[in-house]
């Protein structure tokens, strides 16, 4: 297993002052903080993949309202999350981190086999991701204690959907623990 770490759209202007730590999005901040830490002393490659719209896209004609608009600080990563100057920072105008990005590259480049995913929203981007990266010939990770949706009900609806996957073990559903053992082990055989 090669991995890398990819955290969905954990952006400044999602976590608008004042910050409520009883959202959900806001109760996997620290969490994924820990967790980064613990990638980088291993030497998991880390990428994170933001939003990044124009103030016209196409994305915001319908009842979305426009945010992480490029060149605003709305589309930089949470500050809390501690970026270092070696991770990827990789701009998506999509819900997917793999459309019309040169992430399959870079993960090609990098000659990673596996991602693993975290972040927001896990319905729609942190799923399309997912879904993508399996298109993409990449073994996927959901990192179910790293990820959520504005309701805690459809963030387990998404894993749930997806735990017991016929794509199995290709596509998992794991916690961040569960995946540093995998990960683990992987590296002893």
């Amino acid at each position: 297993m090669k991995p890398a770490i990819l955290i969905i759209d954990m952006l400044e202007g999602s976590f608008v002052e004042p910050r409520n730590p009883s959202r959900e999005e806001e109760k996997i901040v620290q969490p994924i903080r820990a967790f980064l830490k613990r990638c980088r002393s291993l030497g998991i490659p880390i990428i994170f993949a933001n939003d990044s719209f124009l103030r016209e896209d196409f994305i915001f004609k319908g009842r979305l309202k426009p945010y992480a608009i490029r060149g605003t600080p709305g589309e930089k990563v949470l500050h809390d999350l501690e970026p270092e100057a070696t991770d990827i920072i990789l701009f998506k105008r999509r819900f997917s981190a793999f459309f019309k990005t040169d992430l399959d590259q870079t993960l090609r480049t990098y000659g990673l086999d596996t991602v693993a995913i975290g972040g927001i929203n896990s319905h729609v981007c942190v799923m399309a991701t997912a879904l993508d990266a399996i298109c993409h010939d990449f073994h996927t990770i959901l990192l179910e204690d790293l990820c959520a949706a504005y309701k805690r009900e459809i963030h387990e609806n998404a894993m749930n959907a997806h735990r017991n996957s016929s794509l199995s073990p290709l596509f998992r559903v794991l916690t961040s623990d569960q995946f540093l053992e995998t990960y683990a082990h992987a590296k002893e055989t």
